[in-house]
């Protein structure tokens, strides 16, 4: 290789560490000239600390000449806000991704979907047509106000520290919660936040921590999201509850198809399957037993089993009065 062509191909390798870097996280000049250093001196090139600086800032010229949209202010770090790098994919891959931004779509995360879209140039007819979804997303969590409190959430989920969100009811009113462990879960066509409440006290269990601690709120539903304080989270792991069921009938032959289940017993006839699960939230788990109707029975603990009963008892009642 020609000394020409090799310079050629350090200035391209050091355009796409530039990049690279920056698809992480923004980055000041002093931060993005450090991390650059091993890379220049790996390619047997200086690394002195200015001409880093200065190579740095020449080619962020020619990467915003090309399309790349590199946003910086004095003070401020560089950040990338959009690449329009050509992706190269097989149809396939195209496929993928069309399927992708259109369940996105669908969901209404339609910000998202359009991102997709745009990463691959995707049009319409690279929806596989064999795939059908009908949705019915209670918002569009496209919304700009949504679109904040979800980056106020991701941010506390990194700092791993407590904090507070206001909610809004149902009925209108707000309240102040305290929140430790936490994440996001989409269940049903709903984006929740699914959280570790410290001070909430349980009915149905004396032992700290509980299942019953695990709380759920509906993310378009939260007015703010309060600083990180200064104490860590009780725990890195939802508390959870081991449950025992048995399913027969059309789901004899169920196989474990979720986190935490496992067959503890198979008939060898076929006429049913023990399972054990860990649950980390009641009500989501009870609702999937009440879909089964007369093909599962919650075995263990006796209590769960009882409000399982029940529930059917009072189904029963209406239909009978």
């Amino acid at each position: 290789m020609s000394s020409k062509t090799d310079t050629n191909y350090n200035q391209i390798a050091f355009a796409l560490e530039i990049l690279k870097q920056l698809a992480q996280k923004p980055r000041n000049r002093d931060e993005l000239a450090d991390l650059l250093s091993p890379f220049v001196e790996a390619h047997g090139k200086s690394s002195d600390e200015m001409d880093i600086k200065q190579k740095l800032t020449r080619t962020i010229r020619k990467l915003r000449d090309c399309g790349i949209e590199i946003k910086s202010a004095p003070h401020h770090p560089y950040e990338l806000v959009e690449s329009n790098f050509p992706v190269i994919l097989s149809t396939e891959q195209r496929q993928a991704l069309a399927l992708a931004a259109y369940f996105f779509a669908g969901m209404g995360f339609s910000a998202q979907a359009s991102q997709i879209l745009r990463i691959g140039n995707l049009k319409e007819s690279d929806i596989p047509a064999f795939v059908k979804v009908n949705f019915s997303p209670p918002v569009d969590y496209t919304e700009d106000k949504l679109d904040v409190i979800v980056r106020h959430l991701q941010q506390r989920f990194e700092q791993q520290r407590r904090y507070t969100i206001t909610y809004q009811s149902r009925k209108g009113g707000q309240r102040i919660w305290d929140v430790d462990r936490s994440e996001l879960r989409f269940h049903n066509g709903v984006l929740y936040l699914f959280a570790f409440i410290p001070d909430w006290k349980s009915w149905r269990f004396q032992t700290f921590p509980n299942i019953d601690q695990n709380h759920l709120f509906r993310v378009d539903r939260i007015a703010n999201v309060g600083p990180a304080s200064d104490v860590h989270w009780l725990s890195c792991e939802f508390p959870k509850l081991e449950i025992y069921y048995r399913m027969s009938g059309d789901l004899a032959n169920y196989q474990p198809r979720r986190e935490g289940e496992r067959v503890i017993n198979r008939d060898s006839e076929g006429k049913f399957v023990d399972i054990a699960t860990l649950e980390d939230y009641w009500f989501w788990f009870r609702q999937r037993m009440l879909q089964y109707g007369a093909n599962v029975q919650v075995l263990t603990p006796e209590f769960l089993a009882k409000e399982i009963k029940n529930e059917h008892q009072k189904a029963y009642e209406k239909y009978c009065s």
